[in-house]
This record gives structure tokens, C-alpha cells and sequence, in this order.
């Protein structure tokens, strides 16, 4: 079921017919590449990550009321799942909603060290509705659709950050620098990303990064 956050504060739970046959969940992160001079390949480096997209087919029927005169619109389900797509004046945005599975969400159970990850629900604004009307009555009323809906994952700043408990190297580390290493190649390897070559130029009191010695002795303090 869908569970809908209006503007007001108000809940509104919308049910859904029939279970899905099948749920997909698309989850990746933007990786950039840094090419250092002299290596192999270049060096990844994680930039951020993409919000995840659900994904499924929702169908609706209501032909068990009758197909004749006077039959039932299934527009009365289907409509419910449009609307969540529209602006809503007051938010001047879709609003927010919440898909929720019985039990045993995907999600749940991940290794410890994404305990704070953990989820039971999936949080979302609802990015696409592709509505297919495939029965009607003899007067043109629709009577069955399938809806392929996109669910798109809504997270907050201050629920990312709570999740996530960002730490960094809490340890300062020495390190002798080799021939044809650079600070941003050391960087790269401790902090993860090149770009932190600065830290350790300013804890060392190095001024040019391109005329360190090799053989000198390096202080590699914790980015924050």
C-alpha cells in the first residue's frame, strides 16, 4: 500500500487491488575517474550517491461489479495513484509517500556496518505513472488497467546525515614518500579521495606539492 502525506499533515492510505507480480529497486552511485600520471588505470572516486527508484506494475478491475450498463469506473482506484504525480497547490510539489511491504522489506537486513541504513519502508515522491486502460463497457466505461508506477526515493538532509554517521581516518599516520608517488596519489589511497592532497601539504608545511623530495617522511592527519 501506499501510504500519502498531504500538505495539512493528514495521512491517507491507498490499497492497492492486487499484489504486484514483481518489484524492482535500482539503487547506483556516481563514480568519477582520476587520472594520475604514470599509472595503469585511473583511480575511482566516490562522488555521491543516486537516489533509488522503484519500480512496478499495479493492476485494477472491476469487472466483477458488471460490464453492462451502469458498471463501475475503474478510474475509482487508478485515479488515486495518478493524483500522486500532480502538484498539490499548498506544497507547490507532488507530495510524499511511503510504500510499505507486509513484511521482510528489501532492505531490512543489511550487514551490521549499515545498521543506522536499515529500512522498513521506502519513502518516496512518485516520479512517473504510466496508466494502460485494456477492458471497457459497451458504453466506454473503463473496466481494467494496468499502471506502470516510479517511485523515486525522498530523504531529507538531516535523516541522510543521522543515517550515515560520516567518519573519517581518526588516527594521524606517517608515511616516507617514493619515487614517483605524488601527494595526490597518497591521497587518493588514504582518504579516498585526490583531492585532499591539501591536508597533508598544509600538516607537513609544504608549499609546492611538485618539488617534494622522495625519501621524505610525511604526516598523514585526519581529515576532520
Amino acid at each position: 500500500m501506499l501510504l500519502v502525506t498531504w500538505f495539512s499533515g493528514a495521512t491517507e492510505t491507498i490499497d492497492v487491488q492486487f499484489y504486484p507480480t514483481e518489484v524492482n529497486f535500482d539503487k547506483s552511485a556516481q563514480i568519477a575517474e582520476i587520472g594520475i600520471p604514470g599509472l595503469d588505470s585511473p583511480l575511482l572516486q566516490f562522488v555521491r550517491g543516486q537516489n533509488e527508484k522503484l519500480t512496478l506494475d499495479l493492476f485494477f478491475d472491476t469487472t466483477e461489479d458488471g460490464m453492462g450498463a451502469g458498471a463501475r469506473t475503474v478510474a475509482e482506484y487508478t485515479d488515486k495513484i495518478y493524483s500522486l504525480v500532480k502538484i498539490e497547490p499548498q506544497r507547490h510539489a507532488p507530495p510524499v509517500c511511503e510504500f510499505i511491504w507486509m513484511s521482510g522489506f528489501p532492505g531490512s537486513r543489511l550487514h551490521p556496518n549499515f545498521s543506522n541504513q536499515q529500512r522498513y519502508s521506502f519513502r518516496c515522491l512518485v516520479e512517473s505513472v504510466k496508466q494502460k486502460f485494456t477492458l471497457f463497457s459497451s458504453e466506454g466505461v473503463p473496466l481494467r488497467a494496468t499502471l506502470s508506477v516510479t517511485l523515486r526515493e525522498y530523504k531529507t538532509l538531516d535523516q541522510q546525515l543521522a543515517e550515515l554517521n560520516l567518519t573519517s581516518p581518526d588516527r594521524t599516520e606517517t608515511q616516507v614518500l617514493q619515487r614517483g608517488e605524488t601527494l595526490a596519489l597518497i591521497a587518493a589511497r588514504h582518504y579516498r579521495r585526490a583531492g585532499d592532497w591539501r591536508h597533508i601539504a598544509e600538516a607537513n608545511n609544504i608549499s609546492d606539492p611538485r618539488r617534494v623530495e622522495p625519501g621524505t617522511f610525511l604526516t598523514l592527519p585526519p581529515t576532520r
